[in-house]
């Protein structure tokens, strides 16, 4: 196994382990991680991984800025829940924009699973942006990202990453559940 994977897999855990509890120190760890991930997905062919890990450097470098700027305005990381509409709209949005970038990975690349990858990837997007914007609704979208991410991983070989997505899956069941119990932040 590639010694970046194991490295980027530590961290990872370390990172969900801290959102999970929400503290913001879960960022550094996120950060390494993304950046060390980028490299092991473009070794596989799994390019919307990599390039998703572009995107979740500037997630990861917004939500440390959103979540100190939380602790600073309530005293700690509160989450806050989206409504029916806006539920609805993140949901089409994950379908759509999967679907669209999985068909320009079928057919400009030589992508390994360009649907699935790119479902992982959009859905991704989403589950990240609602982590850094303190809703609820991130771990649910991390659940089932989770369950398609643990067969890609393991299809391309990466097992060492698709068991880290068993332990991220553990994670997101636990994280929706002290979520859901946690302070709300005001409207």
């Amino acid at each position: 196994m590639n010694p970046l994977e194991w490295i980027a897999a530590s961290l990872g855990v370390i990172n969900v382990v801290l959102v999970v509890r929400r503290k913001v120190w879960n960022y550094p760890f996120g950060i390494a991680m993304v950046v060390l991930y980028c490299f092991v997905f473009l070794d596989v062919k799994l390019y919307s991984d990599a390039l998703l890990q572009v995107f979740f450097l500037v997630v990861q470098l917004y939500g440390w800025w959103n979540w100190v700027e939380a602790t600073r305005a309530e005293g700690e990381v509160r989450v806050g829940v989206l409504g029916n509409g806006e539920r609805l709209v993140w949901g089409a949005g994950i379908v759509v924009a999967s679907l669209l970038w999985g068909l320009g990975m079928d057919r400009l690349t030589d992508a390994a699973a360009p649907y699935v990858d790119a479902f992982v990837a959009g859905a991704s997007v989403a589950a990240q942006t609602l982590l850094a914007r303190r809703r609820v609704e991130a771990w649910v979208i991390w659940i089932v990202v989770d369950v398609v991410a643990i067969g890609l991983f393991a299809s391309r070989g990466l097992m060492l990453t698709a068991a880290l997505y068993v332990v991220f899956l553990g994670l997101a069941i636990s994280g929706l559940i002290a979520w859901w119990r946690a302070p709300r932040a005001s409207a």
